[in-house]
């Protein structure tokens, strides 16, 4: 049986995607400077003989995997190359060795993974009818998003995939399992940028100037309203600040400047840029009213994260084929977010979690924290649950 296969070609190449995991992890890169990392992948496609395009959106690569009868159908799957600012603090073999950069969200696992997937899956080429086009995309962690860009490019064109695959490490669940949910599933998220202005003076004096910190608070309090009163319940809506700085503020200085950073995220696109127009003329209009000024920058970010129902079914029913019932759960929304989300919008798309903690080795921290983790057993899993999900829709 083609999964027999599959599953032995996993466990016979684990060893070689935990090394390849390793060197990623050690040499991690930020966003849109992944240069190192897309010459490396273009290079392990090389060695499996997977004709690929590097440079794609600068440092992303694009391999075709062909079968027989390569343009029948063709199938997506992808995978996000980019670390963070995160200084590792690990004590392992393979720590970062790239200070101040660490692959804390997981993307080593990722990158090894579908480099793992493609290996057997190119060794059973010439088993299955249609392409499987192999995506490992830079810069998720920053906007405007790699997929945006690799979008753009055409990456979803010549060949065009019916639908296409992701997935993402997720601590909270014990490797050897994996969780999906269907519909929505993350948010959008924007990033909010806030200048509050007032007229600075001596802090004893407040009346003989403008409280740009006092005009700030109100605004964040009143902005809460948004969530609280604005949103309809059944629509999650998240509005959260978390910097908030004076320019030469002190104890006994009112500053003439606040500056504020925040985040706004929802599930509903037409929600989103309705709650934008009342973001901005709330926080304008309590600064007015108090004698300052606000200026209110929102960045849109990436859009909500939608899992095809049907592909979503779909993979759910393949996944409990190829791990048991046991090991395939469902999963509730994300206020967190995606590029991913990006495909999603274009075409079927399922991004799926997988199970990567293992709380008997001391292996729980959460993904952006400089002491995650994974237990690499989770790389036998994810390369051949991959390629049995390619293999499966290239066959629906």
């Amino acid at each position: 049986m083609i999964k027999d296969k599959v599953q032995q070609l996993a466990k016979d190449y684990h060893q070689d995607t935990v090394a390849i995991r390793r060197h990623l992890h050690q040499h991690p890169e930020l966003s849109y400077q992944e240069e190192q990392t897309g010459r490396y992948i273009a290079g392990q496609l090389s060695s499996m003989g997977i004709p690929h395009e590097h440079g794609v959106a600068d440092n992303g690569v694009v391999g075709l995997i062909h079968g027989r009868n390569g343009s029948s159908k063709v199938v997506a799957l992808r995978a996000d190359i980019d670390a963070l600012p995160i200084a590792e603090a690990n004590q392992v073999p393979y720590k970062s060795k790239n200070e101040g950069i660490m692959h804390a969200c997981g993307h080593d696992v990722h990158t090894s993974s579908l480099l793992g997937a493609a290996r057997i899956l190119n060794e059973l080429r010439d088993a299955f009818d249609g392409t499987i086009k192999l995506i490992f995309q830079p810069a998720e962690e920053r906007l405007p998003g790699g997929a945006s860009i690799m979008i753009k490019e055409g990456v979803l064109e010549n060949p065009k995939p019916r639908g296409i695959l992701g997935q993402h490490v997720h601590p909270p669940l014990e490797v050897g399992k994996i969780g999906l949910k269907s519909g929505k599933y993350m948010a959008s998220a924007d990033e909010l940028y806030m200048t509050v202005t007032g007229k600075g003076g001596h802090a004893a004096l407040p009346h003989d100037g403008v409280d740009p910190i006092v005009i700030a608070a109100h605004i964040i309090t009143a902005l809460q309203q948004i969530a609280s009163r604005n949103a309809d319940p059944a629509m999650p809506t998240v509005l959260t600040f978390g910097h908030i700085a004076s320019t030469g503020g002190a104890t006994n200085v009112i500053p003439n400047e606040v500056k504020l950073k925040g985040t706004f995220r929802t599930m509903d696109e037409t929600w989103r840029f309705k709650a934008h127009q009342r973001m901005k003329k709330m926080a304008e209009g309590i600064a007015e009213s108090m004698g300052g000024r606000c200026e209110l920058d929102i960045q849109v970010g990436y859009p909500a994260l939608i899992n095809h129902d049907a592909l979503t079914h779909k993979v759910k029913s393949w996944a409990v084929e190829y791990l048991g019932p046991e090991n395939v759960v469902d999963l509730p929304i994300r206020m967190t977010a995606e590029d991913f989300a990006y495909y999603s919008q274009e075409m079927p798309a399922c991004f799926y979690r997988l199970g990567t903690g293992n709380p008997a080795k001391g292996i729980t921290s959460p993904i952006h924290t400089n002491t995650f983790d994974v237990d690499e057993d989770c790389l036998a899993l994810s390369t051949g649950l991959m390629a049995w999900l390619a293999l499966k829709e290239l066959e629906a």
